[in-house]
């Protein structure tokens, strides 16, 4: 009686949409969502509005998804808006999941859309200034610059141009990792080559460029270890998903055939820990609960898509998924297993890093590739015969970890 379907998804283009606003992406992921379920708009029962910067970048500060939608026609019906940092899409999905699953509400839109491209280029990277503790700028820096004590940092290895804050905040954990387990740069590029060749066979995505791994490592740096093609850029983009339970599906019965369930939907905030004591890493609490609901475990992952907002994301969130041993993340890039083809094709729709990161609709469009790949509709990228997908999205940094992380896993 409480099994939740995603029974509809959409997503735009991500990339620089210089000309449309903030309505027209989110009118093009209602419309798609509602086409895919077979819906109509008045099927919808409760609207769950993701967005992080509109504020930030227009003086949107408030009622943002009920002024985005109303122009796509969508009123008369409960909508809450959610910000939850890069995690924010990913929580409008969990909440959708939870409303429907509670019996409020038979069928709900989760919907993330972001316009964060901006000539004003100090607007632009500032909008993230808010993803930690601003009242002590300093000691963040301090605590995440120290995780990589004792590993040298090559001169001439970070840029004079503006980038995120967050790029300081990924450097250091990737010299964390380096340090405590030997993961070397090389791997870090085999991940982000990985990514930018997936996203060639994505048409979506922001970024259809294939590199090398020695293109990657001679690309003009960021910060050390990170350069640019290892980093996720500045998007715009919106994605949505539609959630119904049993009764809901029956309504939508054009979509009942391609209808996935939504096997486990976690939401974990992180806690205060040792740097080194990555097996108390926030995704690790997540995913063991989100195993547990699903009853099934890593093993039975036949993909995944992870937060990689640099390559090495995507290697401490896989080890933090158990998708392979603590320190191994690495040589598990570096053996083909995550590659399309390999044991356990990671990042498929090309990752944060390629596909781009409208951080408001990241974790929706994690769920979109889910359910594209469960049915069979991947195109060039399908994975052969899979049963279960497992997302995972991290928002903010308090402490030396993300202050919320996602976990969902989808299957038949």
């Amino acid at each position: 009686m409480n099994d939740v379907f995603v029974a509809g998804v959409s997503m735009t283009a991500f990339g620089k949409h210089l000309t449309r606003s903030i309505k027209d992406l989110a009118q093009d992921a209602l419309q798609g969502a509602l086409k895919d379920a077979g819906a109509e708009l008045g099927d919808i029962e409760a609207v769950f509005y993701g967005n992080c910067v509109q504020g930030h970048m227009d003086g949107q500060d408030m009622i943002r998804g009920e002024i985005a939608l109303r122009a796509a026609g969508l009123q008369n019906v409960p909508m809450i808006n959610v910000e939850n940092a890069c995690a924010t899409g990913s929580s409008a999905f969990h909440l959708a999941v939870s409303y429907v699953r509670s019996g409020a509400a038979d069928i709900a839109l989760a919907i993330g859309v972001e316009k964060m491209f901006s000539a004003d280029k100090a607007l632009m990277f500032s909008a993230f200034d808010g993803a930690w503790d601003v009242h002590q700028v300093e000691q963040n820096r301090n605590t995440l610059t120290s995780m990589g004590e004792g590993l040298p940092i090559p001169p001439g290895t970070t840029s004079d141009k503006p980038y995120s804050v967050f790029m300081d905040v990924y450097a250091g954990l990737s010299r964390l990792h380096m340090r405590e387990f030997g993961t070397t740069q090389r791997q870090i590029a085999i991940v982000s080559s990985k990514n930018h060749q997936h996203s060639t066979m994505n048409p979506l995505s922001q970024y259809q460029r294939a590199y090398s791994v020695d293109e990657i490592l001679a690309a003009p740096p960021i910060t050390y270890p990170l350069t640019l093609p290892m980093c996720s850029p500045v998007s715009d983009g919106a994605a949505a998903a539609i959630v119904c339970n049993a009764a809901g599906l029956k309504r939508l019965s054009s979509a009942a055939k391609r209808a996935k369930r939504v096997c486990a939907s976690v939401v974990q905030t992180g806690s205060n820990r040792r740097a080194e004591d990555l097996h108390l890493h926030v995704t690790a609490r997540a995913a063991k609960k989100a195993y547990e609901q699903a009853g099934v475990g890593a093993d039975a992952m036949s993909m995944a898509e992870v937060h990689d907002a640099t390559a090495v994301g995507e290697i401490i969130e896989v080890e933090a998924l158990g998708l392979c041993k603590l320190g191994e993340g690495g040589p598990f890039a570096e053996s083909g297993a995550t590659a399309l083809g390999g044991r356990l094709p990671v990042n498929p729709s090309g990752g944060l890093e390629s596909k781009g990161h409208p951080i408001g609709a990241t974790g929706i469009a994690q769920i979109y590739e889910l359910v594209t790949q469960l049915r069979n509709e991947a195109g060039k990228r399908q994975i052969t015969a899979p049963k279960f997908g497992i997302a995972q999205n991290g928002g903010g940094i308090c402490g030396v970890e993300e202050a919320v992380v996602c976990v969902h896993i989808v299957g038949h």
